[in-house]
């Protein structure tokens, strides 16, 4: 029998939407909110749990494909991506999914392939410009 995927033991492996960089991801239940932790090389981001179930059922409402927009922190979203939802006043948790200051963005980048993962949703793969869309 196999652990359970999703772990710090089992990380989900993944690639980002243009195939171009592997990262790992898991949940880490000891925080509260339990958080979605992403490890891409020697960089640690942190998302807020409830991004998966939150942003799936956003990607339900809208009904069509979404472009993904990732921006680091930084930069500002381009409107009407999932990187804008990620930090919009106006998603259920009313700003930014990511939580570690100065590595909150790039929502858009490492988030949807693990909705991919976990059957949720589709997920283009292109070299730019990708989108999801809920399943």
């Amino acid at each position: 029998m196999s652990a359970e995927k999703g772990t710090k033991e089992n990380p989900w492996t993944l690639k980002t939407p243009s195939g171009t960089a592997e990262y790992i991801m898991y949940k880490d239940e000891s925080h509260q909110p339990p958080l979605l932790v992403c490890v891409v090389g020697t960089t640690t981001l942190h998302y807020d749990w409830r991004c998966i179930q939150d942003l799936h059922a956003m990607l339900k409402a809208h009904g069509d494909w979404m472009e993904l927009g990732s921006a680091d922190e930084q930069k500002p979203a381009k409107e009407g991506t999932v990187e804008a939802w990620g930090r919009s006043a106006d998603n259920p948790i009313g700003g930014w999914y990511g939580l570690k200051k100065g590595l909150r963005g790039r929502f858009g980048m490492y988030v949807p392939p693990l909705l991919e993962e976990l059957g949720l949703a589709e997920v283009e793969h292109h070299p730019r410009n990708n989108r999801m869309r809920a399943k």
